[in-house]
């Protein structure tokens, strides 16, 4: 069996170069946009507060570049002010001031995304931080964590209750971003995606309503917000995401929970000279595995002139079953980080990619799962089961972005072609992984014959068209 491969572009990332923001503009249009910022603290609570970009206390000033900052120095742009909210109230206030203003603004969960200005802004910066509650409901089964918490926060609260969330799978993920692009997880074979698992959506519309937003409640809301695998129409973001087609902001999830016990899994590091083997025994894998407790990541990277191939093993076991990875563990390697008795593991093998940085680094990623990953919902377009390829490129200097985003993108069309060539043909029109997707992927690579349904949606909850401020894919 040979598995379709779901090629989705991933950002590339610049680190480390100077100055990677964009111009406020004219005098004029700052100082419209200090109104702004002085409206927004005037009209919001004490829960809430805004810090201008030259703030003159130390604390401010650490707080608004806080606010601003992202992972990939890319995503960071100076923004007029930032501000946080402490409450939906005032979340809902300040998009009706940011709306009657027509003021550009941003909204960032985590700040892991990498497309420039889908969470950044030289606007307002709406920075999530507040939204840090962790509510664990043991009759209902369920959870409610707010957006602002990256996995981790989320995995620390769960652990001594024995059970977990269908979350990210490295640290520093965050919550938002990752749940609403559609979230693959360590536990997706079993029990889906993370968008699976969302029984209950806290909104702030562009009208500034709060509402609570449920399959029983909201059936179009609802739909919207989970169609495809992973319909991402509000406004926060994920390592490699985007923000696409927006109507709202989302405050809180209510997500389900499952029991957790310890797992198993750890890193491998091979020498060039090992890739076919790794090559091999990926193809073996995912041609003969059932297990739905395992679950692989296959990467090539090549940095400082050289190739490395990793292996990211998993099983939701405190042992696997013999036999079941013993292919890649015949292969001799450089590196073995075995991790065993854990139980909620997010950063399992995750490889520390920021050590291996050099002016251009490069790495593929084949993300192996059960052809059923996709059958833990009723949404819309789940009859192709593919699996996700990360396409990473990651660069220095500013002045290579063209070159490296041309290159990701040839690149992608190039694997695609060839995977067709050896017999792929169902993944011609497949849709892409809005998690992974470049910044100028048309929406109906992702969205297909879903496209028309989400823009009348988004027609009639956003008529003004105020989360078309904030930038990012666009309906």
């Amino acid at each position: 069996m040979i598995w379709a491969v779901l090629l989705s572009i991933a950002m590339a990332v610049t680190l480390g170069s100077a100055n990677r923001s964009t111009p406020i503009g004219s005098l004029e249009g700052q100082l419209l946009l200090n109104e702004t910022c002085r409206e927004t603290a005037a009209a919001t609570s004490d829960a809430s507060d805004v810090y201008d970009v030259d703030a003159k206390h130390v604390a401010a000033s650490l707080n608004y570049a806080r606010a601003i900052e992202h992972w990939a120095s890319s995503s960071t742009q100076i923004s007029a002010c930032s501000f946080e909210p402490g409450t939906a109230m005032d979340v809902g206030i300040a998009l009706r001031i940011l709306g009657e203003t027509k003021t550009p603004f941003a909204v960032k969960g985590s700040g892991h995304a990498t497309n420039p200005g889908f969470s950044s802004t030289t606007g307002v910066q709406i920075a999530m931080t507040r939204f840090s509650d962790i509510v664990y409901n043991s009759e209902a089964r369920t959870v409610t964590v707010g957006t602002g918490l990256i996995w981790d926060d989320v995995y620390a609260v769960l652990e001594p209750r024995g059970v977990n969330v269908i979350g990210g799978r490295i640290s520093g993920v965050g919550v938002a971003g990752l749940t609403l692009g559609g979230g693959y997880s360590w536990l997706t074979n079993q029990y889906g995606l993370t968008i699976d698992t969302v029984q209950a959506f806290e909104l702030v519309m562009p009208n500034g309503t709060v509402i609570n937003v449920m399959e029983t409640s909201r059936p179009d809301l609802f739909f919207a917000l989970k169609v495809r695998f992973y319909a991402r129409l509000c406004n926060l973001i994920h390592l490699f995401a985007w923000r696409s087609e927006q109507f709202c902001i989302v405050t809180r999830f209510t997500l389900k929970t499952s029991p957790q016990t310890q797992v198993w899994g750890g890193l491998i590091t091979y020498a060039a000279d090992a890739a076919h083997r790794v090559n091999t025994a990926t193809v073996n894998f995912g041609a003969n595995s059932t297990d739905p407790k395992a679950v692989i990541v296959t990467g090539h990277a090549y940095t400082l002139g050289q190739l490395l191939v990793t292996e990211i093993l998993f099983y939701d076991a405190p042992a696997p079953p013999p036999g079941i990875f013993d292919e890649f563990l015949a292969i001799p390697s450089l590196i073995e980080d075995s991790i065993f008795n854990e139980t909620l593991v997010t950063q399992t093998g995750a490889l520390n990619y920021t050590s291996l940085w050099h002016p251009v680094f490069v790495a593929y990623e084949a993300e192996i799962f059960l052809p059923t990953l996709l059958n833990h919902s009723t949404t819309p377009s789940r009859a192709q089961p593919l699996m996700p390829l990360n396409i990473y490129f990651a660069w220095l200097s500013p002045y290579s972005d063209q070159l490296n985003q041309d290159a990701v993108r040839t690149s992608a069309r190039t694997l695609q072609a060839s995977a067709m060539n050896a017999g792929q043909n169902d993944i011609a029109n497949a849709a892409l992984y809005p998690n992974y997707a470049i910044f100028d992927t048309p929406l109906v690579n992702m969205y297909g014959a879903n496209l028309p349904s989400l823009q009348a949606i988004k027609a009639a909850v956003d008529p003004e068209d105020v989360m078309g401020l904030a930038g990012g894919f666009m309906l």
